[in-house]
């Protein structure tokens, strides 16, 4: 089973009026918005060395199409309503497979954001293949991929998970963020570019890189990656637009929302932006950033407290029933259900995510989907009627 040393940040937060989050990802940071926090960093260890037997799932023939019906509204006519789920890091074979199994019964699809040096062994640690932008070589704020044998199995999970119609993109690849600086908070458009380079080079050379002779093939196109979530939801626009554009990408889902509640995607210069939603949440009776790690922080401070599962578990799966009553009943914007591959808190996130995709996915007019499914959906559309949809205002942005 695979054992991956994570970087998690502990966090001293001056609660802001509105209990706001900002997602800091594996670094595992948070700051409440108008609000003051400090971090420092510790080691711990994500381990699935006490999982259960690893569900089995099939690997088709051939990869399926879209489960999204490619069909264009008519003015007036209601859209379906997406829920995109998507995992940061996606460098768990535990996870992998659950989450595939689950979504095996509902026709369902999600998107796995991969670090990049999860595809890196100690072969290519040590041999300083990556070199973050503005940090000595071999530096992470992660932990890279492991022996061969671990490197092999999460090469299958992705051959596996992309064969069966998943998506695949990126996560960067160190996991720099504001308590490991410089990270995407100072990089310049230069800086994002070496690191997607690094990325796209892991992904395309990875057995050259670890000098593996007889590894499986990485079987997910490199240019089949179209999109990601930077570390800790950091970096600007400005900087990244261009190194996205340089590296054939067409969307991203880092920028914390410029304002309140679920609504749908903007295509900002050329690339349309799935913004990271701050909701109202019925269990907390504020607001938050719909993340595992800012319903963690927001509950206790993002302290292990396994003891607390359950009733955390509840929050969230409320906080995401109320974010599908408030989109299905009203705008119809995609849902986002932002994840990893995690165990924190006596795992506290999975279990809601699982039955939540029971749940909703495959209802009528409800597809659980990947970006790229969604955006062609959205693409297809004739332009006065896509505009009416990301016209629409806010969901989910206050108490009912």
């Amino acid at each position: 089973m695979r054992s991956r040393l994570l970087v998690v940040g502990v966090v001293v937060a001056l609660a802001a009026v509105t209990g706001v989050l900002i997602y800091q990802g594996n670094s595992e940071v948070a700051t409440a918005s108008s609000a003051t926090a400090t971090s420092t960093s510790v080691d711990v260890f994500a381990e699935d060395t006490d999982a259960p037997t690893v569900p089995v799932v099939s690997v088709p023939s051939e990869r399926p199409p879209t489960n999204v019906p490619m069909t264009k509204l008519e003015p007036g006519d209601t859209p379906p309503q997406f829920i995109i789920f998507s995992f940061d890091g996606a460098g768990s074979h535990q996870r992998w497979n659950e989450f595939m199994a689950v979504a095996d019964q509902t026709n369902s699809r999600f998107t796995g954001f991969l670090s990049g040096i999860y595809l890196l062994g100690d072969a290519g640690k040590n041999a300083g293949a990556y070199t973050g932008p503005g940090h000595a070589t071999g530096k992470a704020a992660i932990g890279y991929g492991g022996p061969e044998s671990e490197i092999v199995t999460e090469v299958n999970d992705l051959n596996t998970a992309y064969a069966k119609g998943h998506e695949i993109g990126t996560h960067y690849n160190g996991h720099f963020c504001d308590d490991a600086p410089p990270g995407g908070n100072q990089w310049t458009t230069a800086d994002w570019n070496d690191e997607l380079d690094q990325f796209f080079g892991f992904v395309k050379n990875w057995k050259e890189i670890n000098g593996y002779t007889d590894a499986p093939d990485l079987t997910v196109p490199p240019e089949s990656i179209k999109g990601g979530r930077t570390p800790c939801l950091t970096g600007s626009l400005k900087t990244l637009i261009p190194a996205w554009k340089a590296h054939g990408m067409t969307y991203d889902s880092s920028m914390p929302a410029p304002r309140n509640g679920i609504y749908w995607p903007q295509k900002v210069d050329g690339i349309w932006e799935f913004y990271m939603p701050q909701v109202y949440s019925p269990g907390f009776d504020g607001m938050t950033t719909a993340m595992d790690y800012n319903f963690w922080a927001k509950f206790n401070g993002a302290k292990d407290e396994p003891d607390t599962a359950p009733e955390l578990r509840s929050i969230v799966k409320g906080t995401y029933e109320y974010m599908f009553d408030q989109a299905y009943n009203g705008n119809r914007a995609p849902i986002l259900i932002a994840n990893h591959f995690n165990k924190w808190n006596g795992d506290s996130f999975n279990p809601p995510a699982m039955d939540f995709m029971k749940e909703k996915c495959g209802q009528p007019d409800v597809y659980c989907a990947t970006y790229q499914d969604v955006i062609a959906w959205m693409e297809m559309q004739d332009p006065a009627v896509l505009q009416e949809l990301l016209n629409r205002d806010p969901v989910a942005a206050k108490a009912p």
